[in-house]
């Protein structure tokens, strides 16, 4: 039967799920609070919009970090070759970058947003954007969405894709939050998630900029080893960023006390073959002094803090320093502790983690379980993965379960 539906969010969910909607006959207004679509889009992937990851789909629930088994009717339903096949046909051509990550062939996001829109016209879907959602009541029967200008709408179903609290910029406020509430939903605590870390030390500023590659950093609580990761990281003014410090924040991001970091600075070196690498160094510069005999071990401005750290003072000359004092160094590269102070705010993270209870939603339509014909897609639910196109074909697959099921 044709109802007038309501999606609000013209993000990759709201697009996904108007157009389905719409392709089945539905009247479909989307109503985007932006001057236009896609506004998160545009900057992920650094503005080259990182579309997919072209992995199996059943890898990818080894890259979902909360509520996996809640998105397996979703991604099944439309997968990542959905939305490359949906994406090609409106023309996109798309082009598949190391670990799998899929963009655009031309490297602009705008791109994707053009093919979109090509999409959303060909099904007839009425946008209306500057359409800044103020509350929304429901009647039983119908659902009465209030704009900020005044004017109202009333639709039979209304579809939530209104994103989650980060990059407030792009449009991403937490609106949808509260307007799930007042519907009678519940709402997990709001995290970020792929967000850089704030040290407590002092010495990182002098670091800022300094990139290190194939490290591991693992995070414990207390004394219980939490998670690790190995890859590429970098040192800010604040902490540390990177691909390995963003994904670390997905599996500790719900730790409040007693989180510690240490970072392998030589991880594809056990003790013994790094105290052998070190005894090699010390007998070809067994004249100089420690602080300038690591230099073919370590980044220069890391040197003298990990000699800090060992406790070893730096003007030693090479030859004089003792067995001891080498273990101490071997420790102090492969356990250099990093002192948690916290993760940058709520607005930095690429992701939100929490949002709508997965409890309080049918998995195999995005349909509430509370309200008749009220729907959630993409990051207002809570739900996020890791980096590299996850986070997004999760919007696409829960917006085309709610779109195919209005």
């Amino acid at each position: 039967m044709k109802s007038r539906v309501g999606v609000i969010g013209g993000g990759p969910a709201g697009i996904m799920a108007a157009g389905e909607a719409s392709k089945r006959g539905h009247d479909v207004v989307l109503l985007e609070k932006n001057n236009q679509l896609g506004k998160k889009l545009f900057i992920t992937g650094k503005g080259r919009c990182n579309i997919t990851n072209a992995a199996p789909i059943e890898e990818f629930f080894d890259n979902i970090v909360t509520n996996k088994n809640f998105l397996y009717s979703s991604l099944y339903t439309f997968d990542n070759n959905g939305i490359i096949d949906l994406l090609n046909k409106y023309g996109l051509s798309t082009k598949v970058e190391r670990g799998n990550r899929v963009f655009p062939e031309s490297d602009k996001s705008s791109d994707v947003i053009k093919a979109f829109k090509r999409y959303l016209a060909q099904w007839g879907v009425d946008i209306r954007l500057n359409s800044d959602v103020s509350h929304i009541k429901y009647d039983g029967e119908s659902f009465t969405v209030y704009l900020r200008d005044g004017n109202e709408h009333q639709f039979d179903k209304l579809i939530l894709t209104t994103g989650g609290k980060s990059y407030p910029a792009t449009g991403s406020t937490g609106d949808g939050y509260s307007f799930a509430k007042s519907l009678g939903h519940t709402v997990t605590d709001l995290r970020p998630s792929l967000v850089p870390i704030e040290l407590n030390d002092e010495w990182v500023k002098d670091l800022m900029g300094l990139s290190l590659r194939n490290v591991a950093l693992t995070a414990y609580k207390g004394k219980k080893e939490v998670h690790s990761e190995f890859g590429e990281m970098v040192f800010t003014h604040y902490g540390i960023s990177g691909p390995i410090v963003l994904s670390m924040s997905n599996y500790v991001n719900s730790i409040k006390s007693n989180l510690a970091l240490t970072l392998d600075l030589k991880p594809a070196l056990d003790v013994e073959k790094l105290d052998a690498r070190i005894v090699r160094d010390f007998n070809q510069f067994s004249n100089k002094q420690l602080k300038n005999a690591l230099n073919d071990l370590l980044p220069q401005r890391l040197i003298p803090w990990i000699i800090e750290a060992s406790g070893i003072y730096p003007d030693k000359v090479v030859h004089q320093i003792t067995k001891d004092e080498r273990e101490s160094l071997v420790h102090s590269l492969k356990n250099f502790s990093l002192h948690f102070k916290g993760f940058r705010p709520l607005e930095e993270g690429i992701v939100t983690s929490g949002g709508i209870n997965v409890k309080e939603i049918n998995p195999s339509t995005m349909e509430s379980k509370i309200i008749p014909g009220l729907f959630f897609a993409g990051e207002i639910i809570d739900v996020d993965a890791l980096t590299g196109g996850y986070n997004l074909q999760i919007a696409y697959s829960t917006g085309y379960l709610a779109g195919i099921n209005v």
